[in-house]
């Protein structure tokens, strides 16, 4: 189901989180003469750059564009993240701002929720997107009580099944590097799969991964839990989810061995590594779900 292991973030592993890959291009020019045209051509056009540049900010923040309140959920609030491993929006120039999100978009750039997310925009709501977090101040305001602005992280609404495993049937089980992992549905998900439809409200899949053990035979068996992974589609849990992330009406959690969900995970990561699963109500493993022999 391509579950998250590290509550905190996703780290890709094919991109610096941190920037862009830096490109350097050779500029051949004609001759001395050529350059100093060029030159004093720049200097003498600085003046409107700066009037332009300082105009904008002096106006204060763009309008809100349609889509902002999904790069709120990492980046923050006021385009200022609070994750040492997400970049920062406000106060960014416009064109570098443009020139990312079509990259995501067309996935020059390389990132599994980046790519998610700029492939759902054309490039007016790129441009509004670029415009809005370019005005915004590089610096947070704190409030009246002097505050910074809180986290506009997406946290889980899903409780920890009453009664698990009863009520759950096994599709999927896998061993890998110590780990068993066997996936479960409940009855709602079972038969809607079984009979080739979309999953309702009330459907639940949930993950146990065990430690991997083998018997006296030499089977492998499931040992210790270490972890739980789980998600849940109820009526209207997706209406407050920006559009950009939003998966129906599933939500996802996190639980510790104990049962206890990871409430610092945000969920937003989940949603958008999630949204290209549409077709399969968002499941990694409706094939399996669907193919599965009646327990």
């Amino acid at each position: 189901m391509g579950w998250i292991v590290n509550e905190v973030s996703i780290l890709p592993n094919n991109e610096d989180q941190h920037g862009l890959t830096t490109r350097h291009r050779a500029l051949r020019v004609a001759g001395p003469p050529l350059v100093l045209t060029a030159f004093f051509s720049a200097v003498a056009a600085a003046p409107l750059l700066f009037t332009a540049f300082f105009s904008a900010h002096a106006a204060g923040p763009a309008a809100a564009p349609l889509n902002v309140e999904a790069c709120k959920a990492c980046h923050g609030p006021g385009g200022i993240s609070v994750n040492p491993t997400i970049p920062n929006l406000a106060g960014q120039k416009p064109a570098y701002l443009e020139a990312q999100l079509k990259a995501f978009r067309s996935k020059d750039r390389r990132n599994d929720l980046m790519n998610v997310i700029a492939g759902q925009l054309n490039d007016a709501g790129i441009h509004e997107l670029a415009v809005f977090w370019s005005s915004m101040p590089a610096v947070p305001s704190p409030d009246a009580a002097g505050r910074a602005p809180l986290s506009s992280a997406i946290h889980s609404r899903m409780e920890f099944p009453v009664g698990f495993p009863a009520g759950f049937t096994v599709y999927q089980t896998e061993i890998e590097e110590g780990v068993m992992t066997k996936r479960y549905a409940n009855t709602a998900a079972v038969k809607a799969a079984r009979g080739g439809r979309a999953l309702p409200a009330g459907s639940v899949i949930f993950q146990v991964n065990y430690q991997a053990q083998k018997d006296a035979a030499g089977k492998d068996i499931a040992g210790a839990v270490q972890s739980y992974a789980g998600m849940e589609s109820r009526g209207e849990w997706g209406k407050d989810i920006p559009l950009l992330l939003r998966n129906g009406d599933w939500d996802y959690a996190l639980f510790a061995a104990d049962g206890k969900r990871h409430d610092e995970l945000n969920e937003a990561q989940c949603l958008a590594c999630h949204k290209p699963k549409e077709s399969d109500s968002y499941v990694f493993t409706m094939k399996q779900l669907r193919e599965a022999p009646p327990s």
